[in-house]
């Protein structure tokens, strides 16, 4: 399979363009640019950050957790030097607790809430402590949850990311049998293929995955894809419940003229192949890249650029910086990396005969506009969900759910991304699926 670099918009190889080429960096310089963004505490550090944690009664970082995480509790037991129970008490509530203390924007949840947030002091480093609790469970593969005795049910969950690997293992927790048809040939979702390489280093996704599938009663069936694999009817009539966590499959389009030229690329293809490379210093990167969109994902497609060894990265999105859906720490990230981010412009045409040469832009309150040269186009302006089944409710191409994530299709339920209101965070995704699991296992023992 070619490299989406060697891809125009519709997919088809395409004629070779010498501003685009591996090699720009050394290995050396690429990998030293793709080691750990946040690199672990050692004991004595988390210890000292422990310490500056209040633990406040009415605790409003767990109010902003989206998991409800005791964070004051598993801080105090890392002040304990009690790593396992602190650990217990993070993956109890989110399973995912190792990936997101990578992933999460902390800056907006937790860290933000956080008392010691003040112009004065810094918020506790809640992330980084989370992961020192939970990596060395991951690492030496040691179960802290036990599986309840087989209760003879059988649940199909359909999709292999966040929500759905959460909900199966708090279904097998609770003693249901499970069954995940994931679409990729590995599991993970957006966790394995749709963030920076540099956030999740060493295999971790799937080494969290590994642990997940431990606790026994899950089966996964990789490469199976709703509506072409298998279908919702069938699921149906074959399982006792499905649950639908499917994601959102496709990027949206930017229907312009030009968007179809050779070097136009969907950002979520190159970060997928970017976090599967095994020397990223052989990807071929463009020397002139414009990214549009304002997202994690324009964001990650952007900075990688950079690294890899672009000469000039430009993001560009239609609103303000208030507007974006990157974090502050985020946008910061991009423009110490040598992204440059324009604001208040939208694509109008991308030029070029039959490889993009560059994009013109429309720029709010003046009549010049703006033409960026470009290579590369990278289209980062989110993503969309496969034509669901006819017979779920869907509201603007998502899955309808009530409090409990059950559809309006008896027996299904559905959460993260592809649910209306998902907002495209890992820890959402996991609590979407915990908290379909406890409504499915409620069902079943009612039924």
């Amino acid at each position: 399979m070619p490299s989406p670099l060697q891809l125009n918009g519709n997919g088809d190889a395409m004629a070779n363009n010498e501003q685009i080429k591996s090699g720009r960096l050394s290995k050396a310089e690429v990998d030293e640019n793709f080691a750990d963004l946040h690199p672990p505490l050692t004991r004595s550090e988390a210890l000292i950050e422990a310490d500056r944690c209040y633990f406040c009664y009415d605790a409003p970082c767990t109010t902003a957790c989206p998991t409800g995480i005791d964070i004051p509790g598993f801080i105090q037991r890392i002040r304990s030097d009690n790593l396992r129970g602190s650990a217990h008490i993070i993956l109890r509530e989110n399973i995912m607790g190792g990936m997101c203390a990578r992933v999460c924007p902390t800056e907006i949840l937790c860290e933000e809430a956080c008392v010691r947030n003040t112009h004065e002091e810094k918020p506790v480093e809640i992330g980084l402590l989370q992961r020192h609790a939970t990596d060395p469970v991951f690492e030496s593969g040691e179960q802290l949850f036990e599986r309840a005795s087989a209760i003879g049910s059988k649940v199909a969950v359909v999709g292999g990311g966040p929500a759905g690997l959460s909900c199966a293992h708090r279904l097998a927790v609770l003693g249901h049998d499970v069954v995940v048809f994931n679409r990729d040939g590995k599991p993970g979702g957006l966790n394995e293929y749709g963030i920076a390489a540099y956030k999740a280093i060493d295999d971790f996704a799937q080494t969290e995955i590994d642990y997940i599938l431990s606790i026994g009663g899950i089966e996964l069936r990789n490469n199976s894809t709703l509506g072409a694999d298998i279908e919702l009817d069938e699921l149906c009539e074959d399982y006792d419940a499905v649950f639908l966590g499917v994601g959102l499959a496709h990027s949206n389009d930017l229907g312009i003229e030009g968007e179809n030229l050779d070097g136009v690329i969907n950002a979520i293809e190159y970060i997928a192949e970017l976090r599967q490379a095994d020397d990223k210093s052989t990807l071929p990167v463009g020397r002139d890249i414009v990214v549009i969109g304002g997202g994690m994902t324009a964001i990650d497609v952007a900075v990688q650029s950079k690294r890899l060894g672009a000469e000039q990265v430009h993001m560009v999105y239609r609103r303000g910086p208030e507007q974006m859906g990157a974090s502050v720490f985020e946008q910061a990230l991009a423009q110490t990396s040598g992204v440059t981010i324009h604001h208040w412009a939208s694509p109008e045409r991308i030029t070029g005969d039959d490889h993009v040469t560059g994009v013109e832009f429309a720029v709010d309150n003046s009549d010049e506009g703006m033409r960026l040269d470009a290579d590369v186009v990278f289209k980062a302006i989110g993503q969309k969900k496969d034509a669901g089944p006819g017979s779920v409710e869907i509201e603007a191409g998502r899955f309808v759910v009530d409090i409990d994530r059950k559809t309006s299709m008896d027996g299904v339920w559905a959460g993260g991304d592809c649910v209306v209101g998902g907002d495209n965070l890992t820890v959402s995704a996991v609590q979407d699926g915990k908290i379909a699991a406890i409504s499915i296992d409620r069902y079943l023992r009612d039924s």
